[in-house]
């Protein structure tokens, strides 16, 4: 069992990813923008971060920073819409992020994802 953190505005998304994880057997802690994800990397390290880039109050690249900085070896996946600027998720991929899933996406393909880079 792996502690994953989700940072995610969008309520859809967010409770797809927490229920689909869940039933994978992670605890999974939510954060719903930018500050509360940051404040809940300041009080725990998970095992696996997954963020959007457009969250409130903090950008994705601002959580990817901070969490580079505090846990370089944590891996990030990173939620962004298709049309979103591909120059900001060349961004993150500079930074270190371990992997990007564009929305829509599939669940199952998501959990995949989070179970290569968590085992």
């Amino acid at each position: 069992m792996k502690d994953i953190l989700v940072i995610e505005d969008d309520q859809l998304i967010l409770k797809m990813v927490e229920f689909r994880l869940k039933k994978e057997g992670h605890n999974v802690s939510i954060a719903e923008d930018g500050n509360q994800g940051i404040q809940a990397l300041e009080d725990n390290c998970p095992d696996l971060i997954i963020t959007d880039i457009m969250v409130p109050f903090k950008s994705g690249i601002e959580i990817i920073e901070f969490a580079k900085s505090k846990y370089p070896h944590c891996p990030i996946i990173v939620l962004s819409a298709l049309g979103e600027e591909e120059g900001t998720v060349m961004e993150a991929f500079n930074m270190g992020v371990s992997d990007f899933v564009p929305k829509p996406f599939n669940p199952n393909e998501l959990a995949i994802r989070v179970r290569r880079l968590i085992n």
